[in-house]
């Protein structure tokens, strides 16, 4: 049996375990298009600050391939499938077979139509390490940096290199930060806790021209700028799917177990859409924890075990400049705010069940016992839910636990 994995990412490594622990013998070769290791694509804004090396970045050591007996092909493109005669082309020329298949191709940057944006010499995405590098080694101390998307990639890359420029600029069209994945009020909130760290937002405007150091935009504000980054949003890459006729809408579309139409090719990672828990609709949840959970379960599938992923739900965990914030599910149903000292906490329940939660600073300490009663789909009548929605924690004292402990009715 050979096992071939295109893209050399968190799903595929998560492939490789769960292939070895079902099966020892069989080969395994992963495609990576990127001339590195796999590694953890969150950690680029700190490489740029110094709180990590390209090593550490790593996902798994070379230890890891030898002892999986892995053969990895870095700096290397798949170009093509043919299904019938289950190849990969490499590089428009070479061919590898495949008894299994994994498309693990994750997502590239989408850069918008920006009139002129060729004349600006400086400019970047952030979503790969050699980009980051490249943008690492063009900042100077007198650089005005100007980032186009408020967003995740965009903030996480204001973060990474406020304190080594002289200014950094952010614009968005929408009116708000994190505008996909906040509320409102959480949202002013992480805008004002950047504003005092030094970040100066235009929203509400996008770019309508460039010329080499300078953007008009579409409110007639002209910034100067010697540094561009381009950082509106990702694009799964579906290509290689499409071309080979597999099913695809904005991802690869897949079952719960990572199958797409063809019963030896599987997807998994960024570049697929499968079934969301909360709704039951197919989605593109580009987060790490789902990308791990996908490839294992496909990798499970590719070597004859029965597995399926049914917690896909959306999530997102990180810090801005030391505030923590997490949101997980669906922002549906009945909605509680509960007041914070220092921070933000809004949850949302549907159907009995707690669906959707964001958490800003001190609430986000809590954020796995949230996480897991979304996921376990726990029922919210058998949970004192007052007691939850303030402190977490308490949430052994189930009803009818603390009825046993009052002498009253069970």
């Amino acid at each position: 049996m050979h096992y071939v994995m295109i893209g050399n990412s968190i799903a595929s490594t998560a492939c490789i375990e769960a292939i070895r622990s079902i099966d020892r013998k069989g080969s395994i070769t992963v495609i990576g298009e990127e001339d590195h290791p796999c590694y953890s694509r969150p950690l680029i804004s700190y490489l740029l600050q110094g709180k990590t090396d390209e090593n550490r970045m790593k996902y798994r050591t070379a230890a890891f391939y030898e002892e999986n007996k892995v053969t990895v092909l870095q700096g290397t493109r798949a170009t093509s499938i043919d299904r019938e005669g289950k190849t990969v082309c490499l590089d428009g020329e070479t061919t590898l077979s495949y008894d299994k298949l994994l498309l693990a191709t994750g997502s590239s940057p989408f850069v918008p139509p920006i009139k002129g944006l060729g004349e600006v010499k400086n400019w970047f995405t952030f979503l790969t390490l050699d980009e980051a590098k490249r943008l690492q080694t063009h900042l100077k101390k007198e650089s005005r940096v100007l980032i186009l998307g408020a967003g995740l990639i965009g903030l996480k890359c204001a973060e990474g290199i406020l304190d080594k420029v002289q200014s950094v600029s952010v614009v968005d069209l929408a009116p708000r930060v994190l505008m996909s994945v906040l509320d409102e009020a959480s949202s002013i909130q992480v805008r004002d806790h950047l504003q005092e760290q030094g970040l100066r937002f235009y929203l509400g405007d996008s770019i309508q021209e460039c010329t080499a150091n300078e953007a008009l935009l579409q409110s007639g504000i002209v910034i100067g700028f010697d540094l561009l980054v381009i950082a509106v949003g990702v694009k799964p890459n579906i290509q290689l799917a499409s071309e080979a006729g597999l099913a695809v809408n904005r991802g690869i579309l897949v079952d719960q177990g990572g199958r797409t139409g063809d019963p030896d090719i599987f997807a998994a990672g960024d570049c697929s859409e499968g079934p969301e828990m909360i709704s039951g609709q197919r989605a593109v949840l580009a987060l790490l924890p789902n990308a791990y959970l996908q490839g294992e379960t496909a990798g499970k599938n590719m070597a004859g075990d029965e597995a399926g992923f049914d917690k896909a739900v959306a999530m997102n965990a990180l810090s801005l400049m030391g505030l923590h914030l997490i949101t997980v599910g669906r922002y549906e149903g009945e909605s509680h705010v509960i007041p914070c000292k220092d921070g933000y906490k809004r949850l949302f329940v549907k159907d009995n069940h707690l669906v959707g939660c964001i958490l800003v600073g001190e609430a986000s300490k809590r954020a796995g016992i949230y996480t897991a009663m979304i996921r376990n789909k726990v029922e919210l009548d058998s949970l004192d839910f007052d007691l939850i929605c303030e402190e977490p924690l308490l949430m052994a004292f189930a009803k009818n636990v603390r009825q046993q402990q009052l002498g009253g009715p069970v």
